[in-house]
Parts: structure tokens; sequence; C-alpha cells
């Protein structure tokens, strides 16, 4: 049996491509090497979805991804727990409150809703954020949270309602290639003929590449997160500190609509590899630092800890598009940990690439995005 697109991964990216591929007609494969969607590192985020960054491509598919999450239990029937609730970045020192400001004209010229709120402003949108040094902050309500994993789910019941087929448990083990166009997929369990491969493999893209001889810049950074008992609402926006402190860059938080507390820090220095395993060092670090910006948390209860991955490229940015050397093969990878707040408008942008229906607005993404990019500049809210 002959497919138009084989997608491989399951999770943040694959699942709602392949669901956007149905719906445009085409008969689409989505082959995962674990168990069932969202089981690679969908299921490890904590479910933040911002279009607060620093380009313009991303800027772009954050606002989509909002707007589509925002109407999606209406449109489809599906509640994925998505709550606006909007983004903070707190600055209680110069060089962040610079940081910060500097950006919100440049992400305003690009569409986004934000602006700086001095802290007395700022402690009003959030009255438990700590005062002492408190300078300010930017807020954007429009961001929000959803449930990755009920997200993911929802997409792959969409897509099979469309007709996209899903193999799970098998490896893709190779590519077959004739006269330098795509041609099949082998896995572990058979062989799948088709015209276009989609990389949406997520920490493990650039072992898909290297079936094609193509070197990929993805590297996974292993990043732990932690969840708290659940406590009623009292923290509508995700919390973001940008302060570098001891063996972090960062760190940042929000409550669930089901009333907990996920929390997660980005080491510094990367951690690279693939290592899953969750280390004793996290909670005591994560907890100093949000404790220091909400004080309040300070007497809840952690539940759990883990780690997941984040793979990352050279900028900080995606690589998507078509990739040069083999046709037919088009990638959607290196999404930095933010898989589920790019994904779903990700997932539109590459059913219309393969059905060549690209829009004129597409071209500012594809231009920013290119597998094909030198990584001369970086994106500055990672």
């Amino acid at each position: 049996m002959s497919y138009d697109v084989v997608v491989i991964g399951a999770g943040s990216v694959g699942t709602p491509t392949g669901f956007y591929l149905a719906k445009q007609g085409l008969k689409v494969l989505v082959i995962d090497r674990l168990p069932s969607p969202g089981q690679g590192s969908n299921k490890a985020a904590i479910g933040g979805v911002r279009a607060t960054h620093s380009d313009p491509a991303k800027i772009r598919l954050g606002l989509r991804t909002i707007e589509i999450l925002s109407r999606f239990a209406e449109q489809y029937g599906y509640d994925v727990e998505w709550r606006s609730g909007g983004y903070v970045f707190v600055a209680y020192r110069p060089q962040e409150e610079k940081i910060l400001k500097d950006l919100v004209a440049l992400q305003r010229s690009y569409g986004l809703d934000i602006r700086w709120c001095g802290a007395e402003e700022l402690l009003r949108i959030v009255p438990d954020l700590n005062p002492e040094g408190l300078r300010g902050g930017t807020y954007s309500p429009g961001d929000g949270h959803c449930s990755p994993l009920l997200l993911c789910h929802a997409y792959y019941e969409l897509a099979k309602r469309e007709g996209a087929e899903f193999k799970f448990g098998e490896e893709v083990v190779g590519i077959e290639v004739h006269n330098g166009r795509v041609r099949a997929v082998r896995t572990t369990q058979g062989v799948y003929p088709t015209a276009v491969v989609i990389n949406a493999a997520g920490a493990w893209a650039a072992h898909i590449g290297k079936l094609l001889g193509v070197d990929h810049p993805v590297y996974p950074d292993c990043h732990e997160a932690g969840i708290t008992e659940p406590v009623a609402p009292f923290l509508a926006p995700m919390i973001v500190d940008i302060r570098p402190g001891p063996g972090s860059a960062n760190c940042y938080f929000h409550q669930l609509a089901t009333g907990q507390i996920a929390f997660c820090i980005t080491p510094d220095p990367p951690i690279w590899g693939e290592d899953l395993r969750e280390t004793s060092a996290f909670l005591p670090q994560v907890a100093r630092r949000i404790i220091q910006v909400v004080p309040r948390l300070a007497g809840i209860r952690v539940r759990r800890t883990w780690r997941g991955l984040y793979p990352m490229t050279p900028d900080g940015l995606p690589l998507v598009g078509w990739v040069e050397e083999v046709r037919g093969y088009l990638v959607a990878i290196g999404l930095c940990g933010q898989g589920v707040m790019l994904g779903p408008a990700l997932g539109e942008l590459l059913a219309r690439l393969v059905a060549g229906l690209v829009l004129p607005e597409d071209q500012v993404v594809l231009h920013s995005l290119s597998p094909e990019r030198s990584f001369e500049r970086a994106e500055a809210l990672r």
C-alpha cells in the first residue's frame, strides 16, 4: 500500500500534521517508534503556549496556535484544558528590565499584544509576586496553556477520523531514494511507498536525517520539570524569570487548569544527550528559584518530577521546510521545547506545503526557519 505522505513522529508536531494533511484529502501514514501518540517529548511538556518571542516567524506561528486553541473545544468538541491566562516575564534587575523593554517594541510591531508594566501594575495582575526589588515586567494577556497530552490525543483522534493511519512500535530504519527523490520508508515492520516524508521526530530528528545522509543540527538538551499537589486557583499567567542562577539560565512555572503548579528550569550549562533519568539536584535548585519569585509557593507539596528532551538548534529557531539534498523530504524539527506552542500552526503550514497551497504570509515563516539558513542570529527568548 502506498501513501501520499509518511510522517515520522506522532508527537506535538507530527500528530496535528497528520490531521491537517488528511483534511487536504491526502493519504497519510504517521509512524512512531513508541507505543502511542505523545509518548516522546510531548508527555514531558508543561503546556505553556506563547507568542511572546523575538522572531517574526515564531510570533506568527504562536499567534496562530493560540487562535486554534482558543476555539478548539467549540470547533472540534475536545476539551484540551486551554486557559488564556497570559505570560508574565518578571524583572528584578536592570539587566532583565532592559532586555524585556527593548523587545516590546519589536514584538508589538509583529502584532503581539504585549506591554511593559511597572511594579505596581504588575502586582495588580499577579498579587503574589515577591514585591521586594521588583522593577516590573512584560505582560502578554493572549498567551496561555493547555494539556499537551490531551491536545496530542485530540489531534490523533481527529486525524484518524479524517482517514490518517498510524503505526506505533515501529522504528524507521531506512528511507529509500531513487534519482534524488524519496520513494519509500522502511521500518522494523515493513516498507511504505511514498513520495513525501516529513521528519517530525523531535529529539530524534537528527537520527532520521542520517538515514538520508543529511546532517541536521538538532541536539537534545535534557530538561527537568515537576508538578505539585492541586490547590485552589490563584495564579493565572505563566511566570518566567530570565535571571541566570546557579546551574540555570531561567525558570518558569504556572498553575494548570486542574490546580497543580507545573515548573521547570533551563539548565546552564546545557545537559546534552538523551538521558531521561531525573536527578536529586533539580528539586532543591528549582524550589529556591520559584519561591524567590512567588513566596506563597513555599508551602505546596511536590508530587513528582521528571526529565524530558528539548531538541535544540544553534540559534533557538526550528528548521522548517523542504530539504534541498533530497526531493520530497520535508522537515519540522528543532522546536527547542516549544512543540506544543508551535505544533498546531506548523501542522497547518506543512499541509499547505505538501498540497501546494502556500499562502503569501507563509513566506516570512519559511524564510526565517529555512533548513538552509546560516544560523547567524538567535532567538532572544528561547
